[in-house]
């Protein structure tokens, strides 16, 4: 509910997100089959796979881009499908792709998404203070967007995507491109609103660098779920000494080789 309350589908043993045997395909190529996996309310979820696993196709389902033709999607228990009002409008969404308008304010941006779902100038303006509290943007709202960098941008987007406290979030490789600082700072403020807002997130990656020990994960590869579960007992579960090791036993894939882990300096 806009107002906080939680209806009986949002009770804490109610899902975030659950996908229940979900495949898609494109012509004769299937690109997910038969996936299964949940995100907990109030985790940070990380979905792990290579570039091609099906996490963009996923997301694309989930956010009803395409429609789920075999399989259900249940958002807080609300059937996609069948109640998809009441799914999209508890779900944010940050897409790959930047989807700013350059030519507006910060301010503006934030704003004119606020109204799509609903929420007055006013009530929009104090959501940003909230949610900028700690942020050097807070100062920079009447700029234009593109005087940003690419990780100010990327910021601002995440805001945005919280802006209607939707309780699911889902992130689609939301840090490519941008420099080990940028992607830390970003990763260190959606890990923050997890924790102050109770919010669910559902971050998808090709970076093994972005998963912490306490997070839980989802690997994804080649369409299927490989393993889910929190990082330590995917980890135990497959006698590996780390998770980029274990992404390796489940999926035959070098993780070096695959790029799915930057070297530090």
């Amino acid at each position: 509910m806009q107002d906080g309350t939680l209806s009986h589908a949002e009770a804490p043993g109610i899902p975030a997100l659950a996908v229940e045997r979900v495949s898609h395909s494109y012509g004769q190529r299937k690109a997910l089959d038969d996936v299964s996996f949940s995100v907990p309310q109030g985790s940070f979820t990380a979905l792990l796979g290579p570039n091609g696993a099906g996490k963009s196709t996923l997301f694309s389902l989930v956010t009803r881009l395409f429609n789920v033709r075999h399989g259900a999607i249940h958002i807080l228990g609300f059937d996609l499908n069948g109640e998809p009002g009441e799914a999209l409008r508890r779900l944010g969404v940050v897409f790959q792709a930047r989807t700013l308008d350059l030519d507006l304010s910060i301010s503006q941006n934030l704003i004119y998404h606020a109204a799509l779902h609903g929420l007055p100038a006013s009530a929009a303006r104090t959501r940003i203070g909230e949610i900028l509290a700690t942020s050097e943007l807070r100062t920079r709202l009447k700029e234009k967007a593109r005087n940003l960098s690419g990780g100010q941008l990327r910021s601002i987007e995440i805001v945005r995507a919280f802006m209607h406290r939707p309780r699911l979030i889902l992130l689609d490789e939301p840090t490519v491109g941008l420099d080990i600082r940028s992607r830390a700072a970003i990763l260190a403020e959606v890990r923050r609103l997890v924790k102050e807002e109770g919010v669910s997130v559902l971050w998808a990656t090709h970076l093994i660098d972005e998963i912490d020990p306490a997070d839980r994960v989802i690997v994804l590869h080649q369409g299927t779920v490989r393993a889910e579960g929190p990082v330590p007992e995917v980890v135990a579960a497959e006698r590996a000494k780390s998770i980029g090791d274990a992404f390796t036993r489940l999926t035959g894939l070098s993780v070096r080789a695959e790029g799915l882990e930057e070297v530090r300096p």
